[in-house]
């Protein structure tokens, strides 16, 4: 069978896009040796309240980052300890927001120790920690690599392409903005073929009113348990295997 490979930068609670985009993989890299960037999801996403839409936002510390690679990239802890502190903050925000959610019970310890018990100090590895629990509560299975722990060294299509070659992959999943920048004809000359993900978004039931798309997976999970996998491949193809 061909081997599909995709790969995304780290994401603080990421959206549904994200996970369709892993599903359709066979192996999956974890981007943590790109730029960071800045008022991007690499440290915030969106939940939703009464109100709206609210972003929660990880604060980083650029003096404190080794690089602005995403790997080095340290969270600002200064507010540790004080009702400011982020951690806190996101915590309270997750749970005044989704408490009454229909499936909230099923994963809130998860965040709740991941917010009160754990310090974070670096942000690339708080992303991981949360894609892991997101993939195995969403039964998502791809192989996950480190990019930092592979030694990638191209930039853009090239290192999409360096990506499939050291992985041995037949189809490369990239997102529809690849359209901007790959290179076509390198893969097809390694005779990899791309597939560009253009994701439909589900409806599905929310809390507070009128539906809001685009927020993180934490909406979707605590209003729709186990069928929350389902509901993000619904309208969107679920098998890049047998493309022409």
């Amino acid at each position: 069978m061909p081997n599909v490979v995709s790969g995304h930068q780290p994401v603080y609670l990421p959206w549904l896009g994200l996970f369709h985009k892993i599903y359709l993989a066979d192996s999956f890299i974890f981007m943590d040796d790109v730029q960071y960037l800045e008022k991007d999801w690499n440290n915030r996403n969106k939940i939703k309240t009464p109100n709206g839409s609210l972003w929660l936002t990880v604060p980083v510390s650029k003096k404190k980052s080794s690089s602005e690679l995403l790997k080095d990239i340290a969270i600002d802890n200064s507010k540790k300890g004080t009702k400011d502190d982020w951690q806190l903050l996101h915590w309270k925000a997750i749970n005044a927001n989704y408490k009454k959610a229909r499936y909230f019970g099923d994963y809130s310890s998860f965040f709740e120790e991941m917010y009160l018990s754990k310090r974070w100090e670096n942000l690339s590895e708080l992303n991981e920690y949360q894609l892991k629990y997101f993939m195995d509560a969403l039964n998502v299975k791809a192989k996950v690599y480190k990019a930092t722990e592979l030694g990638f060294t191209k930039k853009k299509s090239e290192l999409v392409l360096e990506h499939c070659l050291r992985l041995e992959g037949d189809i490369c999943v990239t997102g529809i903005h690849g359209k901007d920048y790959i290179a076509e004809k390198d893969f097809t000359d390694n005779k990899i073929k791309v597939y560009y993900q253009n994701y439909v978004h589900p409806v599905y039931p929310q809390l507070w009113g009128d539906f809001i798309p685009n927020l993180s997976v934490i909406d979707l999970l605590f209003n729709c348990g186990k069928e929350s996998l389902s509901i993000i491949l619904r309208d969107n193809i679920k098998d890049v295997k047998n493309l022409g």
